[in-house]
């Protein structure tokens, strides 16, 4: 809860006057990191799936409550991504995790930078309240 929640709401607190100078020049934004664990199921991670489904909730509550400032809340969230974290993993479970995925391979961190850089840029300016799955197509085959 500390890491996966608290920070975010935390965090937003205290970029709130910050972001609020911001929305002189235009706004501000946020994105929280949520996870498609937020959203599908997953055997044996209900702690860490609550978490994440409180992130989104969060995110979609703030971006209400901070629109009249011109601060945007968005968030994004990851499915399979190949981080330093799962270098240790052996090829099978590689294999199956990749499986689930309509696009049949892991993603990037450079692909989740991507969408986060976007709904920071201007071009994003009329997106608020939503958590973007980057899953490779995950969510909508589970």
């Amino acid at each position: 809860m500390t890491t996966n929640l608290e920070a975010s709401f935390h965090l937003s607190q205290l970029a709130r006057p910050l972001l609020i100078h911001a929305s002189i020049a235009g706004g501000g934004s946020i994105i929280n990191v949520s996870s498609i664990g937020g959203s599908i199921a997953f055997a044996g991670s209900t702690v860490y799936a609550i978490t994440k489904g409180a992130v989104n909730q969060l995110t979609r509550n703030l971006a209400t409550e901070w629109a009249p400032n011109k601060i945007r809340v968005n968030g994004v969230a990851p499915g399979f991504v190949t981080t330093d974290m799962i270098k240790d993993v052996d090829s099978e479970y590689m294999k199956q995790e990749n499986s689930k995925t309509p696009l049949g391979r892991s993603g990037k961190p450079v692909e989740i930078a991507s969408a986060v850089s976007f709904l920071c840029m201007p071009a994003a300016s009329y997106i608020t309240g939503q958590t973007i799955c980057i899953d490779g197509g995950q969510t909508i085959s589970s």
